[in-house]
């Protein structure tokens, strides 16, 4: 956490209404109040709010009031996006003509979030680290943002980890497919190390544990080094060795760069059927 950031959070003396208090919504919230931000700017709008998010109601956070708050200096909205729609008239009851709208639904489009319920739009895509404050967001702006709101949208972004903003909203489609869905991918890896472990003959739970902690910590030296992925890769690599005998099968015609060329393809196709 850096001081600008905190600083940031610190700053804001207007009112939050977060609607939708989920996992990803949840996240953004603590890492609102770990940086800083009074806890009284913050009304939560979320119907069935866990624990953890009741909780704070004794730290000052207003939780499901009624609906008297008027319009607002900024609404994140944090919804299923199948939710969205049936939401518009409550999101719609917090914005006035000065409100800064930050979206981080996938596939839901600036023109559908001003059509719905108004505001000047943020629209981001965060990825689930951001629950242990190490995600990567993406953010485009319309042009009715100001540079006031967005210095706002980027710190509340930025209390889950990085921020990366773009001009053109198009390329949102491949952000989702990359770094929104890309976790899953991880994820995917691990647990496929970890059966082609199995399959080598170690016993299941031992596979399971050099899978993680091989995918986590590898992870954590690409997070620490400035070198690139590439040069990483080699530095494992002894030719004739066993490395280069896996990544001969891995980087193979029907290897992983085909894969996930097709697969980052698919879902960035998938993101703008759900954008229609």
């Amino acid at each position: 956490m850096t001081s600008n950031a905190t600083n940031a959070m610190q700053n804001i003396q207007t009112t939050i209404v977060l609607a939708g208090a989920g996992k990803m919504g949840g996240a953004m919230l603590s890492g609102w109040l770990a940086q800083g931000l009074d806890a009284r700017r913050v009304v939560v709008i979320e119907p069935y709010p866990s624990d953890e998010i009741s909780a704070l109601v004794t730290k000052g956070v207003r939780l499901n009031p009624s609906p008297t708050e008027g319009a607002v200096a900024t609404l994140v909205i944090a919804l299923k996006p199948q939710s969205f729609r049936e939401a518009g008239a409550t999101l719609k009851s917090f914005v006035g003509s000065s409100t800064l709208a930050v979206s981080i639904m996938a596939g839901t489009t600036i023109a559908s979030i001003s059509e719905v319920c108004g505001g000047s739009v943020v629209r981001a895509m965060p990825n689930t680290p951001a629950a242990i404050g190490r995600g990567i967001t993406v953010a485009v702006a319309a042009k009715s943002v100001s540079a006031a709101q967005r210095a706002v949208a980027d710190a509340l972004l930025r209390a889950t980890g990085s921020v990366e903003w773009i001009d053109d909203e198009n390329l949102m489609d491949a952000v989702t497919a990359v770094s929104g869905s890309g976790p899953a991918y991880i994820f995917l890896l691990a647990e496929e190390l970890a059966r082609a472990g199995v399959e080598a003959g170690l016993p299941p739970e031992l596979a399971t544990r050099l899978a993680r902690e091989t995918v986590a910590g590898s992870g954590e030296l690409l997070h620490r080094s400035d070198a690139p992925s590439a040069t990483l890769r080699q530095n494992v690599t002894s030719p004739g060795g066993t490395t280069a005998a896996a990544l001969e099968v891995l980087m193979g015609p029907d290897g992983m760069q085909s894969l996930l060329t097709r697969a980052v393809a698919a879902a960035t196709r998938r993101s703008k059927e759900l954008a229609k």
